[in-house]
């Protein structure tokens, strides 16, 4: 039978840890301010002072150093700029402010404090102004979306310096100048999203260095040879160059076997399609609306597109067009 002092040791232990909190008072003192500087947002009505900050909705506390390491807060009628607080919050490793079509201003130098920051996702609102150079400090980062607002300006080079990148979403936004040069230098290579812009120039040489996955430079003013992208020893899988002003000789490039998505319509490209095509597996074609000639190759996934994905060239022929004369 268990004593007395052991049985009340027992209970106050299960006492005090039902009822002691978890979260660091220096972050719930930052998360409550963040809250009172988006308005007391509806998303964050559980954000109450007399409760334990790792049970908070849209936050997630570290499990061993009850630290906040995660803040992601999404479709509300938030109608503010993204708080400073943000950057007193150390120990983040994801921040994603998504779908806030009523976030404005610019986005917060606070941000570069968050050394530890992996995802930054900061998304469909209306965020303006430049993609401040000072996200290259965040060395930690592994995704970075600033997709779907309304930044404007160049693409600053620095970005080429995060070593752990994986994706880079800046598509959707009123970004111009070039491509920079330095992007063909990450040393991680990220699905690289660009589209959407109003970028223009050349796609930098040192492409040729690069094996993207996925990159997709679509709707800009882009010019010149864009076949630097592709190469017989890369593993690129989407490629999508649609819409702007390359011109190229479609039968020149050697593309890469790994090749599933291929979309190359409203540019101004010449030549033919070469038959080394019908050896890819292409899930998705387009190349309508260039200047092509000569017969489409029989074979491989080539008819198993229809006529959308071939019309509008210059002399195009063959299935699924009309025959060659």
């Amino acid at each position: 039978m268990a004593s007395p002092l052991l049985s009340f040791l027992f209970f106050t232990l299960l006492f005090f840890s039902a009822h002691s909190e978890l979260c660091n008072p220096q972050d719930k003192k930052f998360l409550l301010q963040i809250k009172k500087d988006l308005n007391n947002p509806y998303a964050l009505t559980s954000w109450k002072p007399d409760t334990d900050c790792c049970d908070w909705y849209v936050v997630q506390c570290d499990r061993v150093s009850h630290r906040i390491i995660s803040l992601t807060l999404f479709t509300d009628s938030v109608s503010f700029q993204i708080p400073a607080a943000v950057g007193d919050l150390p120990h983040l490793e994801t921040l994603e402010f998504h779908k806030l079509p009523n976030l404005t201003g610019p986005i917060h130098p606070a941000i570069a404090k968050l050394k530890n920051l992996k995802d930054l996702t900061l998304s469909w609102t209306n965020l303006s102004g430049p993609v401040p150079d000072f996200l290259s400090e965040l060395k930690n980062l592994t995704f970075l979306d600033l997709a779907f607002n309304n930044l404007s300006g160049s693409i600053p080079p620095s970005l080429a310096l995060l070593p752990n990148l994986l994706a880079l979403h800046l598509d959707r936004n009123k970004l111009t100048g070039s491509i920079p040069y330095s992007f063909g230098t990450f040393s991680s290579v990220p699905d690289l999203y660009l589209s959407h812009n109003q970028l223009s120039g050349t796609i930098p040489p040192s492409f040729a260095n690069m094996d993207f996955s996925v990159i997709d430079l679509s709707r800009n003013k882009l010019t010149g040879d864009a076949s630097v992208v592709f190469g017989a020893n890369k593993t690129t899988q989407i490629v999508d160059l649609s819409r702007n002003l390359f011109q190229f000789d479609l039968s020149k490039p050697v593309f890469p076997k790994s090749l599933t998505s291929l979309d190359l319509n409203h540019n101004k490209i010449t030549g033919s399609i070469p038959v080394e095509m019908t050896a890819l597996n292409l899930q998705f074609l387009n190349v309508s609306y260039n200047r092509l000639c000569g017969q489409i190759p029989v074979g491989g996934k080539l008819q198993s597109f229809d006529y959308s994905s071939y019309f509008h060239n210059r002399c195009l022929c063959g299935a699924p067009l009309p025959s060659c004369k």
